[in-house]
């Protein structure tokens, strides 16, 4: 099963404004949020009302992440490409605010420069269509498409670290996991690319919709390598985990 953040970035525009992929084989409906499942055929209930499958997972993202919006205006600016100011543009303009009204939540301005940020953004939009056909179009004709590992959705930094193919991955893995991916790892690499190749393959042992004590953390890491103190670190530092300030809860990203 994929795991959440190559799920999130493998999803089509309209999957991420819903917020949740379904698996047609399996009938399984999952958030793009957290990768909390639900499955066709299950009714789910919340107190006195009863829901399919689908529809809760509806229910599912409301209740508990918000809106989509909020959420994707969240992430990282190196993920959205917007800046500060864009994002509270669209932000405004998705409550529905009118120029003059944007004016006086800024508390200053013109009306003017409102609506040259509505044409900017709409021309940002557009870019951004072409671009994602361009390069649809030049994966779909290339012999052999080149295909690279997600980052994780909340990487701190993204730079040539995460420059990295899955033929890449599976060529580093192999040598650092000579008994097999289930075995322990030989040892832990100075290389920023192999490092995070081997933390991608980390988070495959953790459940996505599941929140973890450090010390099942540390169990799960420490079968892995006897230094999980370091993996656990890196993991978070890299984005591909996070923690409850006080570090008495872990989930993957």
């Amino acid at each position: 099963m994929k795991d959440i953040s190559d799920l999130f970035w493998d999803a089509s525009v309209a999957e991420l404004k819903q917020g949740y992929v379904h698996d047609q084989d399996t009938g399984i409906y999952r958030c793009l949020i957290c990768g909390q499942s639900f499955e066709k055929g299950i009714i789910y209930s919340d107190g006195d009302t009863f829901f399919e499958a689908e529809r809760y997972t509806q229910h599912h993202i409301h209740n508990q992440h918000g809106s989509m919006f909020n959420y994707l205006l969240g992430l990282d600016k190196k993920l959205t490409g917007l800046t500060d100011l864009q994002k509270k543009m669209l932000d405004y303009f998705f409550q529905g605010l009118t120029d003059k009204e944007i004016v006086q939540e800024l508390g200053g301005g013109s009306t003017s420069t409102i609506r040259h940020h509505r044409f900017t953004l709409r021309e940002k939009m557009k870019q951004a269509k072409v671009f994602l056909a361009l390069m649809e179009l030049t994966e779909e004709h290339a012999a052999k498409p080149t295909k690279w590992i997600n980052p994780p959705r909340q990487a701190k930094m993204l730079d040539q670290r995460f420059d990295i193919t899955e033929a890449e991955q599976r060529q580093i893995l192999e040598k650092y996991f000579p008994e097999g991916l289930e075995g322990p790892l030989a040892e832990f690499p100075k290389k920023e690319k192999r490092k995070v190749a081997i933390l991608k393959h980390l988070i495959t042992k953790f459940q996505a919709n599941r929140k973890y004590s450090e010390l099942e953390v540390n169990r799960i890491l420490e079968r892995i390598y006897p230094d999980y103190v370091t993996l656990r670190r890196y993991l978070i530092e890299y984005g591909f985990m996070d923690r409850t300030p006080d570090g008495s809860q872990y989930w993957i990203l």
